[in-house]
């Protein structure tokens, strides 16, 4: 059983930035990648950022330049820095952590609201 709990959102105006961080209740070094997906009112679920145990990150294309994901293995935390934030990054953020056969976990979420 993995927990994740995610902070660090919030209003911000367009332009800004917010750091968001994804606490996990065991070693993140396991398992298959982390991420964040986000979901705005009346959208899909869309996938924002990961990052393999290996180091290997992707974005969606509207992340790119902006947003970067990352880890902090001693401290058990994965990160999402996002500048530049625009009204369309308006969303509840999840983390996630793919443990492989042992399944997949997922934070309550926080949500970042950017203002124009």
């Amino acid at each position: 059983q993995v927990q994740l709990v995610e902070s660090g959102g919030g209003l911000v105006q367009a332009g800004g930035s917010l750091r968001l961080s994804c606490a996990a209740s065991r070693s993140i070094c396991v398992g298959n990648a982390m991420g964040w997906y986000r979901q705005a009112p009346g959208k899909q679920r869309e996938l924002v950022a990961s990052i393999t145990s290996g180091g290997r990150a992707n974005y969606v294309a509207s992340a790119k330049g902006r947003f970067t994901i990352s880890t902090n293995n001693a401290k058990n935390t994965m990160y999402l820095q996002m500048n530049n934030l625009k009204p369309d990054d308006t969303a509840v953020y999840f983390c996630y952590q793919n443990m492989g056969v042992s399944g997949t976990y997922w934070g309550q979420g926080t949500q970042v609201t950017v203002s124009s």
